[in-house]
Formats: C-alpha cells, sequence, structure tokens
C-alpha cells in the first residue's frame, strides 16, 4: 500500500473542486489542469500545480489521454482522479494510467469495459441472480428477427443502443407500424454518437422510476452499498433533482435493491465508488439498468445521509486501503435533496443559455450545500456542459428538506442568463413531488414554459414600487461608486507544454 502524495485532478469546474479541497483535507498535494478557456477557473486558483493542457474543445485539451499522462509525469503525480464524465469511464486512460504506474482513482479498465456495454453488463450481472427488464441478451442488426423478438416481448419495446447514454441512440416504439423507422433512426444515431451501431430492445416500462444505489469496493474483495438515491425529475433522459432516500422504498425493497446493487458490484470485481441503477415499476418490482463507475454528480446526497466524504474513501481504497466499515455499520439520518442549477432556459426547451454572471449570490444557512465552480462576473463557456452549481439541502425529514430548498432557491441570486432555478422552484412545489408520486415523465406530465411567467408575489411588488420611488426622487448631486471585487492571489505554478 502506496499513500498517494501529488492528485492530478484530470478535470474542471465544481467536481474538480470538490476533490482538491477533500485530497488537501488528507495532506496530499493537488495538481489542476485546464484549458484556455479556464485560464481565470476557480479549480485552477485552488490547486497547488496547474497546467494549460490546450485550446477550449474538450477533444483538445480535458480528453488528450497522453498530454494528460505527460503532465502527470512533469509534475510527479502520483495518482489522476478523473472527476465524472470525460475520461472517467474510459477504460483505456485507466489502462494508461496502470501502464504508466500512475494510480488511477477509479475502477480497473476491466471493470470499466465491462460495465460500459449495456449488453454485457447485462450478462454479467444476470449470473449473480440481479432482476432483468425482459428483453434480449445479444446485440441485434436485423431488422425482421428484431421485429419478432419485439412482438414476443410485447409493445411497446425500448430499442437502446448497446455504448449508448444521455438517451442518445433510444427509441421508444409503441407497435409494430413504426418499428423500422425508430430501428433505423437508434442504429443510426448509435453510430454517430459511439461509432457502434449495436442495439438491443427490451420492455419498455411505460411509468418508471430511477433508483440507483451507490456502492462502494476496496482492493480486498469488499464491498458495500450506501443506500439509494432518488432520480427520476429529468429532462431530455438527463437528471435535474435527486434526493436521498427514496420516498417509495420500503425497509424490505431497500435491502433487497441494496442486495442486488452489491451483487452487479461483485459481478465485475468492483473497486472504489459506483453506482447501479435500478428501474421501478408501479408495482414496485425493480430491475437492473446500468452501472457507472464513477462517482455520480449526485454524490452529495449520500454524503448528507451517511456523513462519509466519498472522494476521500475513493483516495483511500485507491491507495489500496481496506474499506473501513462493514455494511451493517452504515447507517442514514435525514433526509438530502439536490437540485442541479444549469444555464439553461426552462421556458425553451432547456436549451443551455450563454452569458456572464452578472450577479452571483449563494444561499446560505444551516444544512445548505453549494458545490460549484464559478464567482460573480465569471462567463458560463460553451464549449462544456451548462452546469453552474449543485444545491443540496439537508434537513431531518423530506418534508423539511423540500422547504429549505424551497427558501434556498428564493435566496440563489443569479442573473445574466437564464437558468433551470425557476423550474427546480416548481417542482418543489407541485403535489406530485412533494407526495412521492411521480415518475421519470413527470417534466412531459405537469411542466408548461408558461408556469414560469407568473405574475410577482406581493413582497416583490412593495420592493419593485420602493425601488421606483427612489429612483425617482430629484436629487441635487451625483456619485459614482465602484465596486471593487476582491481577487485572491493564488499559490500555483502556471505552467505550459
Amino acid at each position: 500500500m502506496s499513500k498517494i502524495q501529488k492528485l492530478l485532478v484530470a478535470n474542471r469546474g465544481e467536481i474538480a473542486l470538490r476533490i482538491m479541497r477533500s485530497a488537501r483535507e488528507m495532506g496530499i498535494k493537488t495538481v489542476a489542469v485546464y484549458s484556455e478557456a479556464d485560464r481565470n477557473a476557480l479549480h485552477v486558483r485552488f490547486a497547488d500545480e496547474a497546467y494549460l493542457i490546450g485550446p477550449p474543445p474538450s477533444s483538445e485539451s480535458y480528453l488528450k489521454m497522453d498530454t494528460l499522462i505527460a503532465v502527470a509525469k512533469q509534475c510527479g503525480a502520483d495518482a489522476i482522479h478523473p472527476g465524472y464524465g470525460f475520461l472517467s469511464e474510459n477504460e483505456d486512460f485507466a489502462q494508461l494510467c496502470e501502464d504508466h504506474k500512475i494510480i488511477f482513482v477509479g475502477p480497473s479498465a476491466k471493470s470499466i469495459e465491462l460495465m460500459g456495454s449495456k449488453l454485457g453488463a447485462k450478462a454479467a450481472v444476470a449470473k449473480f441472480n440481479v432482476p432483468l427488464v425482459p428483453g434480449t441478451a445479444e446485440p441485434i442488426k436485423d431488422i425482421p428477427a428484431a421485429k419478432k423478438l419485439a412482438k414476443e416481448i410485447g409493445y411497446p419495446v425500448l430499442i437502446k443502443a448497446s455504448a449508448g447514454g444521455g438517451g442518445k441512440g433510444m427509441r421508444v416504439v409503441e407497435g409494430e407500424h413504426e418499428f423500422e423507422e425508430q430501428m433505423e433512426r437508434a442504429v443510426s444515431e448509435a453510430i454517430s454518437s459511439f461509432g457502434d451501431g449495436a442495439v438491443f430492445i427490451e420492455k419498455y416500462v411505460t411509468k418508471p422510476r430511477h433508483i440507483e444505489f451507490q456502492v462502494f469496493g476496496d482492493k480486498h474483495g469488499n464491498v458495500v452499498h450506501l443506500f439509494e438515491r432518488e432520480c427520476s425529475i429529468q429532462r431530455r433522459h438527463q437528471k435535474v433533482v435527486e434526493e436521498a432516500p427514496s420516498s417509495v422504498l420500503t425497509p424490505a425493497l431497500r435491502k433487497a435493491m441494496g442486495e442486488a446493487a452489491v451483487n452487479a458490484a461483485k459481478a465485475c470485481n468492483y473497486y472504489g465508488a459506483g453506482t447501479i441503477e435500478f428501474i421501478l415499476n408501479e408495482k414496485l418490482d425493480f430491475y437492473f439498468l446500468e452501472m457507472n463507475t464513477r462517482l455520480q454528480v449526485e454524490h452529495p446526497v449520500t454524503e448528507e445521509i451517511t456523513g462519509l466524504d466519498l472522494v476521500q474513501l475513493q483516495l483511500k481504497v485507491a491507495q489500496g486501503e481496506k474499506l473501513p466499515f462493514t455494511q451493517e455499520d452504515i447507517t442514514m439520518k435525514g433526509h438530502a435533496v439536490e437540485i442541479r442549477v444549469y444555464a439553461e432556459d426552462p421556458s425553451n426547451n432547456f436549451l443551455p443559455d450563454i452569458g456572464t454572471l452578472e450577479t452571483y449570490v449563494r444561499p446560505q444557512g444551516h444544512g445548505i450545500r453549494v458545490d460549484d465552480g464559478f464567482e460573480q462576473g465569471m462567463s458560463i463557456p460553451f464549449y462544456y456542459d451548462p452546469m453552474i452549481a449543485k444545491l443540496i439541502c439537508y434537513a431531518e425529514t423530506r418534508e423539511a428538506a423540500i422547504e429549505k430548498m424551497i427558501r434556498a432557491i428564493k435566496d440563489y441570486h443569479i442573473t445574466g442568463l437564464e437558468t433551470t432555478l425557476g423550474f427546480c422552484d416548481f417542482v418543489m412545489k407541485h403535489e406530485a413531488f412533494r407526495s412521492g408520486n411521480f415518475d421519470t415523465k413527470f417534466v412531459e406530465t405537469y411542466f408548461k414554459p408558461e408556469v414560469l411567467a407568473a405574475k410577482p408575489n406581493e413582497e416583490e411588488e412593495l420592493l419593485a414600487a420602493a425601488l421606483a420611488s427612489i429612483v425617482l426622487q430629484p436629487t441635487t448631486s451625483s456619485k459614482t461608486e465602484e465596486t471593487v471585487s476582491n481577487v485572491t492571489e493564488s499559490n500555483w505554478r502556471k505552467n505550459r507544454l
């Protein structure tokens, strides 16, 4: 077992900062990498060292494996944490790190490769009796054969790209009359997005809930789960609101799903942080969906209910340490809700918005956490994911956590671009969400853009009137005030490759 001395974080934004803070608390030196678009990013200023790795496009910077390895070698980093996105689930990068004797803070390349294939993952977990949605076990390209299988499974069916993710290469087929067209579209999109036209067919669950279990394994064969997260509030098959625990799981169902999640991780000899995603139907039957072989965006809600630092746990496992607890030792307390604050316009089909954070004031208070990578005056680069921040609220009960989130959203002031704050406020106040009676179709079922164009409340009207009266008062003198933002000198060396 060798302790990590210097960690290169192969990512940007809030997750890079999140990782660096935990590493620093462990006495580990941190190294940032950045593209030309991120010269002034907070993670660059926070790190002990920072290195420019290329132009703004991720294909020319954050996805350049050889460059990242070269930086690690140059600065003497003995470990690389990939965060999420970018190279976090790339088995070639994990193997490259291993080949260069650099610790990859994540699972083995073999585990990533196996679970990166939806069909391969299904075959692996099936051997451990993990429930699967009825469907095909092999890739299908022959349309007549696929149509026959779809009829046997029963419509509606779902055509999914084997190598896919994020809803790409996915088509719902309601009947045989549209099967061929949807099949061709799914294959075409799969080839375009992933370079792999393999697709499979499974029964489509009409009112699904998306429940995922956080799992953790070490290099000594120990695997545990850290309970579930409810991730059913989504747009374009991507999550916007998450919470832990789920409001619909009974203790018996939680135990069964947790055991299935652990078995799924054991199916690929998993170590590190991972997530087993399940589909839950109206009858509370659950089925394995896929495994994410990395730290999830929504990991903070698990940290809040368990009191564990998942990044520090990742680093300890990567060093070869055993998990410091057994399944029986892990308990959960209270409830946590997280919203993703995206630079998107919910009234325009959640299209990304570009602009500068003219106003950026974070909410504060007990049980409120903001994970972000921006500050007032910074611009949101259009080259990357448009997420500005994650807002997490924790309380003793689900009702209290939701009320705290409503208050925190109101106290979160962002101007200069459109965000998802208004949409998330709508979710928090909606009866379907508050009652726990919702599924992944929440947005399609309940959300209409016009709900965000509501009239200002009485308090806002009074404030507007007061401001107007001040502005309209005659003045005898004018004074210009300049606001000077505090700029903290950073302690890193800037280098170029």
